[in-house]
């Protein structure tokens, strides 16, 4: 499947949807996808028994702006821990005995998955 004709956020969901396949044939379970509050998202929040992964999407078409694993700088790791704790205290449906932040990065169908990234 070409990516480079996708706006922005087909090219997203596209790459959520191979990285959410992706940690169920890991035998992860989803708890929330693409998770809102006024402050931002988070993409994915599985779980694997009591241990909660949430995982930030990244997908390109190309290397232009740099490689998908690039985009999730300091201040966006910040962020997602800022929404993880307000998640984990508003939302979650257990008290999770772990709590890990992988980041996945999408280019065409390959996927690069980088586990307790933060």
């Amino acid at each position: 499947m070409s990516t480079s004709r996708f706006d922005p956020r087909k090219l997203g969901a596209y790459g959520e949807n191979l990285v959410t396949q992706w940690y169920l044939d890991r035998g992860y379970c989803v708890l929330e996808r693409n998770w809102r509050c006024r402050s931002g998202e988070l993409d994915i929040i599985l779980a694997k028994g009591r241990n909660v992964v949430i995982c930030e999407v990244k997908t390109r078409s190309s290397e232009r702006y740099g490689t998908p694993l690039e985009a999730v700088g300091p201040a966006k790791q910040r962020k997602l821990r800022r929404l993880a704790a307000q998640w984990l205290r508003d939302e979650a449906p257990f008290k999770p005995d772990s709590v890990r932040f992988d980041v996945a990065g999408v280019m065409g169908t390959k996927i690069q998955v980088v586990v307790s990234a933060l």
